[in-house]
């Protein structure tokens, strides 16, 4: 039997599907497809530009699926700040022109807040099938080979970033000219509190458009005192948080302020890597497996797939009924058991949730674990599209 495939043959292309896997907040649940989807060989004109991938990933039907991943692209400040890392040694340069991308200079990038590597909200996917996961198993499948690109050649990053190998290159050239006129920083001197106050009144300025995703936090300069038993990474993620709480807030007109605890719980445990979910668990007093299939529901479905996978409740016998139906057209062997809300054939399980809408459940081990968005019609979940 050959080799299982692998992604990532250079350390650089390794930290590619470490940082996918552990820091760029992609469903873990979702991954495991797209590696096999990849190690199939069903990916095609994959193709890298600046700030953009684009490829076709063949499906269940005839024409391939179109697929096309956004990274967010760094701000001219940020393109700075790498810049003058890489700068700082002719030795980063030179490893790059080789082929290789140094350790040292990636882990200083990240300190200078201009991580070539994913992170929370860098990736922003799209693809032409009709599953409404993210990501689908296609769009899966293409963060994976992105990996290839990598190790190939570590340019693929910054172009990934928003600047292809010439230009990167071109500037780094133009900072190391001699005589060149040292950038000076402009303070803002602000405003004293007495020219504020007299200010004259004037219209509020239109609000901009809420963005798709909320913003990285920013760098900290400092560890706090090691007696507050607070760390950077720690209040970073606090901050992410809130950024992310107060996106939703804007988009959903102050609904997403009436969580309860253990939905505030799954959706912070939902936007976190999985690697700090048990810590997440001890500080709560959830254990990590209950923590996690929280945290599946959320991201799945929200505040109705919690309330699914938490909750049993007696319903009018009509919707029962009709789940019923569409099970026994599947011309299943298995037998059909109803209790309450659920209704279960084999390794699956439809759920009527209280919001009038149907839950696909799959068995996972001993306990049921929620399988993709919701539906009015049992039909839609008992069997999804591919």
């Amino acid at each position: 039997m050959p080799p299982r495939r692998t992604f990532g043959t250079t350390w650089w292309g390794r930290a590619w599907v470490e940082a996918l896997e552990q820091r760029a907040s992609v469903d873990p649940n979702r991954l495991p497809r797209g590696r096999t989807y990849a190690r199939k060989g069903t990916v095609s004109e994959l193709a890298v530009g600046p700030g953009e991938l684009t490829a076709r990933v063949r499906g269940s039907r005839p024409e391939p699926y179109r697929v096309t991943i956004r990274m967010r692209e760094f701000t001219p400040e940020q393109w700075s700040r790498l810049l003058d890392v890489v700068g700082r040694r002719l030795g980063h340069t030179a490893a790059l022109l080789d082929g290789e991308l140094p350790e040292e200079l990636a882990a200083q990038a990240r300190e200078a807040g201009a991580d070539l590597l994913p992170g929370p909200g860098d990736l922003r996917p799209r693809c032409s099938c009709p599953d409404s996961a993210n990501p689908c198993k296609h769009v899966a499948a293409v963060y994976y080979l992105v990996a290839d690109e990598v190790d190939a050649d570590p340019f693929v990053l910054f172009k990934l970033r928003g600047r292809p190998r010439d230009e990167v290159l071109t500037t780094l050239r133009s900072l190391r000219t001699p005589d060149r006129p040292k950038r000076t920083r402009v303070r803002d001197p602000g405003l004293t509190p007495k020219r504020a106050y007299s200010r004259r009144v004037t219209a509020v300025p239109a609000l901009p458009p809420v963005p798709d995703v909320a913003g990285p936090p920013a760098v900290l300069d400092l560890d706090p005192p090691a007696s507050t038993g607070w760390t950077s990474e720690s209040l970073v993620g606090l901050a992410a948080d809130a950024a992310a709480w107060a996106r939703d807030l804007l988009v959903s007109g102050g609904a997403a302020a009436e969580l309860t605890f253990e939905e505030d719980l799954a959706r912070r445990a939902a936007a976190r890597p999985a690697v700090e979910r048990p810590r997440l668990a001890a500080e709560t007093g959830l254990s990590v497996a209950d923590l996690t299939a929280w945290a599946q529901a959320w991201a799945e479905a929200g505040r109705g797939g919690l309330a699914a996978l938490r909750d049993t409740w007696s319903p009018g016998p009509g919707p029962l009924a009709e789940a019923r139906a569409c099970l026994a057209d599947s011309g299943a062997a298995d037998t059909t058991a109803t209790w309450r809300n659920r209704i279960t054939q084999g390794s699956l399980q439809l759920r009527y949730g209280r919001d009038h809408r149907w839950y696909r459940f799959v068995r996972a081990g001993s306990a049921w674990r929620l399988d993709g968005p919701p539906s009015a019609q049992p039909l839609d979940v008992a069997y999804p599209p591919e």
